[in-house]
């Protein structure tokens, strides 16, 4: 008889264990059950655009680089992962639409000869423009900028021009990089919109006019050129920089 109750007792307090941890389980979403790290369970989605707040607490998110930015999730992308205007230098909507806009647009970007970026800082963008000119350019152009890059070197690409022989400017190097030009490809979307620039001022300090004294610009490009609109005069560095280029 003893053993027949325990053996009641046991079911009884099984079948109310097994009852109890399914109401549990099965509760709905809005009002989630206890559980270790509950966002495994139950995400958060955040909307870049709106403050965040924490989900299991009753205030915002104290992320810090949350709450520099006012509380919102949209963060400017980490430094040379995302092509931004950072300078200042761009505007959209002065990129050839067609065929007759981008050959006039790079007919006028002979003429730019300054690049609108600050020339207190000429040296440093100098520095960068080699830097990025090395990891972006030298596989077809060559280190030495005469078109003998390693893809060219081996017989798998060719027509590429060395800059010595070309009339060009920094407006005219920056435009076909901006917008390509024959067989190259825009590389709009692999340089920001200033490192575009400084890459074309390493260009015509290194290859075209070495040993050049900086100059002031003084006519500002039109907007054909792809560059800005609103006229920076900016000294060209070590190049034979005469003009200035509007901000792009």
């Amino acid at each position: 008889m003893l053993n027949l109750m325990k053996k009641n007792i046991l079911k009884t307090a099984t079948v109310l264990g097994i009852s109890a941890l399914g109401l549990v389980s099965c509760g709905g979403k809005s009002e989630p059950p206890l559980v270790y790290f509950p966002d495994m369970y139950f995400p958060v989605a955040y909307d870049p655009l709106m403050k965040a707040q924490d989900a299991y607490r009753d205030h915002d998110n104290e992320i810090p680089a949350f709450v520099k930015n006012n509380g919102a999730t949209g963060l400017s992308p980490v430094e040379g992962t995302v092509a931004q205007n950072k300078d200042g230098v761009f505007e959209e909507g002065a990129l050839p639409k067609n065929p007759e806009q981008y050959n006039a647009g790079y007919d006028a970007s002979k003429a730019v000869t300054v690049s609108p970026l600050d020339p207190k800082n000429a040296a440093k963008d100098l520095e960068r423009g080699k830097v990025l000119y090395e990891k972006t350019c030298v596989a077809c152009h060559g280190t030495a900028g005469d078109g003998q890059g390693p893809i060219v070197a081996s017989g798998a690409y060719s027509g590429v021009p060395k800059y010595a022989d070309r009339q060009i400017t920094v407006g005219s190097v920056h435009y076909v990089i901006t917008n390509g030009r024959n067989a190259m490809g825009s590389y709009a979307g692999q340089l920001k919109a200033g490192d575009r620039w400084r890459v074309a001022m390493y260009v015509m300090n290194e290859f075209k006019k070495p040993g050049a004294a900086p100059t002031a610009g003084a006519t500002p490009a039109t907007a054909a050129t792809a560059t800005t609109t609103t006229p920076t005069t900016a000294t060209a560095t070590p190049t034979a920089n005469v003009t200035t280029a509007p901000k792009k």
